[in-house]
């Protein structure tokens, strides 16, 4: 009962700032906004994971919130399929986490901490003022980024920012404190063991540092939960002393099975339905092409589009309507950056051929607060009604040139090619007598850090070793889906 006490106080101290937002629950208006956003988010994160592992995510969304003050039929948990590790509410009740960051989870518990956290988000309003901090940010967006300052056209940052108010802004370190808090309260009343919190941070810190590791060799962005939700030695120690006050701690359900039987098969990094990133190329099996992005730049891949970022620009990847008219097609390109709202002198299209495929190129320039950006676009002609086109924004007097060796790599890839491409999946396996790390890790499907990457996804500490009996996560090719 004592401990039970100190906990109480600990959290009530915590949480004295979102009681009357707990009272008053969500506004309207907060509810209406999130349902118009809810579509376009699924979009860009790949739609929504249906069937069991959909309900599953839900179920203990709703069983780890029910103690939030917030109404429970108001809140939706909504598992996503994207590559990217990501767990992040709307306002108006809305909470999402994608499949890549539950590969790194171990058991339920975990699980219901992010969600828990998330939920924390919500009920202590945090997510109304990274709104309105987005609202002040958005005119930067990645072009902030690029130029430090804002443009004159609010819409040419916003197309290639594609969701950067969930991507590029972070929560404050108090925020986050107070989420982990109730995340840690809501887990503790839900009944689990609420050390959950300190082992679901210290995977994602393992994942950033591997990711570090590989991004000399990878092209891929940093975990996008480490960087909305920074982590940092003093939040985790938080966590864990909240954690260990609480009287569940280390008694309290983790239901690792269970969750492990729920991960098993799920997809990890891209889903090849919408392409794949390997190293700096890009490979779409279905739509039959590759590009491979400059040295020293990162890519990430969404569902609609493929962004690429580095020192020397932003560009963009993706298709619109074609009907041979290139001088129209990169017209409306250009239109829908800008919304029409922005004076764009562009240069006369020039045509070329690249690879064997049909081109055309224009080059414009913007005045913004800051000098004179270059707006670029490359479009490829496929076939008689497909196209797809670069855009690229650099400064002034650049053009396409920091992108040269993109433009001229994007090429056809061949049935076999295509063929070849598989996705990487979970693979739950119980360890048998004479199993070890170095031969679990072996049967991973990656070219580098397998052992590495098997302790992380594991949450097996270096030097740990393996019991007979013990379930254990690998990542392994899979077979491709046939539509």
């Amino acid at each position: 009962m004592r401990l039970n006490r100190l906990f109480l106080a600990a959290t009530a101290l915590a949480t004295s700032g979102v009681a009357i937002a707990q009272v008053r629950g969500l506004s309207q208006r907060d509810v209406a906004e999130s349902q118009r956003q809810h579509p376009q988010l699924l979009a860009e994160y790949g739609g929504a994971e249906t069937g069991a592992r959909g309900a599953y995510v839900e179920s203990i969304g709703r069983r780890v919130s029910a103690t939030s003050g917030l109404p429970g039929q108001s809140l939706r948990f909504t598992a996503l399929n994207s590559a990217v590790e990501n767990a992040f509410a709307l306002p108006g009740g809305y909470v999402y986490i994608t499949r890549q960051l539950m590969s790194l989870m171990n058991d339920e518990a975990e699980l219901g901490f992010v969600l828990g956290h998330e939920t924390g988000h919500i009920a202590a309003r945090h997510s109304q003022a990274r709104e309105s901090a987005s609202r002040r940010n958005s005119i930067l967006g990645v072009l902030g980024v690029l130029l430090g300052s804002a443009v004159g056209s609010n819409t040419i940052g916003n197309f290639l920012a594609q969701g950067a108010q969930l991507r590029t802004l972070s929560f404050s370190r108090s925020q986050e404190y107070q989420a982990d808090t109730l995340g840690i309260r809501y887990l503790s009343a839900a009944g689990y063991d609420p050390l959950a919190s300190t082992s679901m941070l210290a995977a994602l810190s393992r994942s950033a540092a591997i990711e570090a590791r590989v991004q000399g060799r990878s092209s891929r962005s940093t975990p996008e939960w480490a960087q909305t939700h920074p982590l940092n030695e003093n939040r985790v120690r938080q966590a864990a002393t909240l954690a260990q006050r609480s009287p569940r701690a280390g008694t309290g359900l983790r239901n690792r099975d269970t969750y492990l039987a729920q991960l098993d098969g799920v997809i990890v990094d891209d889903d090849p339905a919408q392409g794949v990133i390997d190293g700096r190329s890009f490979i779409h099996p279905d739509l039959r092409f590759q590009f491979v992005i400059p040295a020293g730049y990162q890519m990430q891949n969404g569902a609609t589009a493929v962004t690429i970022a580095g020192s020397g620009g932003q560009a963009q990847f993706s298709t619109g309507r074609f009907d041979g008219n290139f001088e129209g097609y990169i017209g409306q390109v250009i239109y829908g950056l800008t919304e029409g709202k922005a004076q764009v002198a562009l240069s006369p299209l020039q045509r070329t051929t690249v690879n064997g495929l049909p081109a055309g190129f224009v080059t414009g320039r913007a005045q913004t607060s800051s000098g004179v950006v270059d707006i670029s676009v490359m479009a490829y002609q496929f076939d008689r009604d497909t196209a797809y086109h670069f855009v690229m924004l650099t400064r002034g007097g650049q053009g396409m040139q920091p992108f040269a060796s993109m433009l001229d790599s994007l090429r056809r890839i061949s049935p076999s090619e295509a063929g070849a491409i598989r996705p990487r999946v979970i693979d739950v396996v119980t360890v048998r007598g004479g199993d070890s790390v170095a031969s679990l890790a072996a049967r991973m499907a990656y070219r580098d850090y397998r052992v590495e990457r098997f302790r992380s996804l594991n949450g097996l500490a270096p030097g740990a070793a393996l019991a007979a009996g013990q379930k254990v996560k690998l990542v392994v090719y899979g077979a491709r889906a046939r539509g």
